[in-house]
């Protein structure tokens, strides 16, 4: 009787970096993509853990690593051996701790196949954050236990280069004693940085005699630099200098439009909170978008004009349901109204006629869409698919160019739920310094849901219908980009936050106290 072998599992140490989900590697995420059980060190960032549940498996299990050493060896090689691949997540790199490198040590004396994969030092990773470079000379830890540190070695490491270690909050005290007593000059530089490449990150620069004080309030793992490379952080800090560096902003906009503005307003720095105001629904009766549909394949239309990313997205819906594609629309041609609604078209593998080359709104379309010629232009109609409650400027100025319009509602937007209690009493409390409104639709809606906007928080809009409708609601409108896109807006927000902090900087003391401007970049000045 032949016996079946039952297979067995993978182990994995994986390094988690310094906490910015953006230094996982790729062999670490494939290693993460891959597990069925993910044991996490307490140190892990939570924020990092939600990105890499996110790309884990539906049914992958997750659990903080509990005990000593052989502890968490134990149930890695349990799962191991019952199939299962398994990862152990640490902060920084794996044999960047004494407790890891056991915990290797342990799982190599069984049979377990096993690997380690590197991940950017916690120390190393955050200096690099807080802009104090490690040249020549120096080193870098992720300490564990204060006690064990020789100082001796350190100081050395101070007079010929660079010092960076990652240590408790509560070491810190322990290190400047150590570093004094180990012949270290007290008037040294010394920076201390806190959710080191997190959202909140926060350098603080003193001295080796002084830094103990400087940082109070200071929790959880800290980084420590120490040498004449922390005086070059005027220069090169970049994380913590970025334009929305810590401002809090509203993203009011449906859940699937609101990623791509997140990830830009996060690349500047700002801490986005999506706040959903707009529910994308179908249409109470189908018919009209069923007929549309067969009207584009049997080459009823010259045109199709989106004025929506919702739109486009209603359109191609009702292709896949009826198993049409892109070659479906043979000769039509297709007119967008700015430059995400291109983009929306343009996934589905076709490329615009007309987008506006100036305002990217109705009257901006209409100014270059041609007039209807018969000779030209055989077939006279045109497909308008769009919202329930959109406005008739556009049809209105078609038909008056001579355009037959079939303006055919493809979609409804309706009001979403309040949001929770506590985003909105921020809102009116002036908790978050900017909102960016994407049309006047979200500016009706997260008043109906929320409430006004506080006078202190920065409103950006979109475009000139947006900013009239903003008006009308008494907020007062400080930023509006040239052209109305997303990237142009964030584009915007992030320039007046730049243009803020220059006349604040140029301010005199006592006037920056007194200024009514709100927000980070004020405080950075107090």
């Amino acid at each position: 009787m032949t016996r079946t072998r039952k297979p067995v599992g993978q182990i994995a140490f994986v390094g988690a970096g310094p906490g910015d989900p953006g230094l996982l590697t790729r062999r670490a995420l494939d290693a993460l993509v891959e597990a069925d059980q993910v044991v996490y060190d307490r140190g892990v960032p939570e924020s990092l853990l939600a990105h890499v549940r996110a790309q884990a498996r539906p049914d992958a299990e997750f659990s903080p690593a509990e005990g000593v050493p052989g502890d968490v060896a134990k149930v890695l090689i349990s799962a191991a051996r019952s199939g299962q691949n398994a990862v152990h997540l640490v902060a920084g790199d794996p044999f960047g701790h004494d407790s890891v490198v056991k915990e290797v040590q342990a799982v190599a004396r069984t049979a377990a196949h096993f690997e380690v994969v590197p991940g950017v030092g916690q120390a190393e990773g955050v200096a690099t954050y807080a802009g104090v470079p490690l040249p020549g000379v120096r080193t870098a830890a992720d300490v564990e236990d204060v006690t064990a540190l020789d100082f001796d070695a350190l100081a050395t490491a101070v007079g010929r280069g660079s010092l960076a270690l990652a240590v408790d909050a509560g070491d810190l005290a322990a290190v400047r004693d150590g570093l004094l007593a180990a012949g270290v000059d007290g008037t040294t530089a010394v920076g201390v940085t806190g959710d080191g490449t997190g959202e909140t990150q926060y350098t603080t620069t003193s001295t080796v005699d002084s830094f103990v004080a400087a940082a109070l309030g200071f929790t959880g793992r800290v980084v420590l630099t120490v040498g004449a490379a922390v005086t070059d952080r005027d220069k090169l800090s970049w994380w913590e200098n970025r334009p929305l560096y810590g401002w809090k902003v509203l993203v009011p906009r449906t859940k699937e439009q609101a990623g791509v503005m997140s990830a830009r307003l996060r690349a500047y720095g700002a801490i986005p909170c999506e706040v959903p105001t707009i529910a994308v629904e179908p249409p109470r009766t189908p018919a009209q978008m069923e007929r549309a549909v067969k009207g584009l394949v049997d080459g009823r239309y010259a045109w199709v004009i989106f004025t929506s990313v919702n739109a486009v997205r209603a359109v191609w819906e009702k292709f896949a349901e009826h198993g049409l594609d892109a070659r479906h629309f043979g000769g039509v041609k297709i007119a967008c109204i700015g430059d995400a609604t291109a983009e929306a078209v343009r996934a589905f593998g076709i490329q615009p006629e007309l987008i506006p080359s100036g305002e990217q709104s109705s009257e901006g379309l209409l100014a270059e869409f041609s007039p209807h010629d018969e000779v030209l232009d055989p077939v006279g109609r045109v497909l308008l698919p769009r919202a329930d409650i959109a406005t008739e400027t556009l049809a209105a100025g078609l038909t008056e160019r001579g355009w037959e319009v079939d303006d055919v509602t493809a979609y409804r937007t309706v009001r979403a739920a309040p949001p929770p209690a506590e985003i909105r009493d921020a809102i009116k409390s002036g908790g978050f310094d900017a909102v960016l409104f994407t049309s006047s639709s979200t500016v009706r809606n997260l008043v109906g849901i929320a409430g006004k906007p506080h006078a202190r928080t920065v409103v950006a809009v979109i475009g000139p219908k947006t900013a009239e409708t903003a008006t009308e609601f008494g907020l007062r409108v400080d930023v509006q980009p040239p052209h109305a896109s997303v990237p142009d807006l964030v584009e915007a927000l992030a320039a007046y936050a730049v243009e803020l902090r220059e006349k604040l900087a140029a301010m005199p003391a006592k006037q920056r106290r007194g200024s009514k401007v709100q927000g980070p970049t004020a405080l950075r000045f107090r």
